[in-house]
């Protein structure tokens, strides 16, 4: 794919607010995507990887706690957590959080559709001009008061 070049000067001037919307959307847009090919959506995949990463730690009240600053759908966790385990997915001995096999195999197939999606977004970027643009969108984050904190 190509990309049209434009003087530093015309760049600069572009509204930021325009670009990062328009970014967020078709990002947002191409993950949700691949995501809802296994019926899932963000809030299914983050408590999935949260999860895996630390079986048996997170309860669904710690978990919902951690998760609800990132959303911004007004998601209702009760109903992805029970949505997990009704398709067998999630399981909760003593009231911990654990993946079944099922689970396991789910997460991973919506991981490699997502990981497509990943390679898409970074095709022709190098990894420093990646990190280059997120410090420079964290930098204007905080100017304006917000966090630039890590999620």
């Amino acid at each position: 794919m190509t990309i049209t070049e434009y003087s530093q000067d015309r760049l600069a001037a572009q509204p930021i607010g325009y670009w990062s919307g328009a970014a967020n959307e078709i990002v947002l847009g191409s993950i949700r995507a691949a995501l809802a090919e296994e019926r899932l959506t963000q809030p299914h995949w983050w408590i999935l990887n949260h999860v895996a990463g630390a079986p048996e730690q997170w309860t669904r009240a710690s978990l919902t706690d951690k998760l609800a600053p990132f959303d911004r759908q007004e998601t209702d966790f009760g109903a992805v957590h029970a949505d997990l385990a009704s398709r067998g997915w999630m399981a909760e001995p003593g009231g911990r959080l654990t993946l079944t096999e099922a689970g396991e195999e789910g997460r991973q197939r919506a991981r490699a559709r997502v990981l497509k999606v990943h390679e898409q977004i970074h095709d022709g970027v190098e990894t420093a001009d990646y990190v280059t643009t997120l410090n420079v969108l964290r930098r204007m984050i905080v100017n304006l008061g917000g966090s630039g904190d890590l999620p």
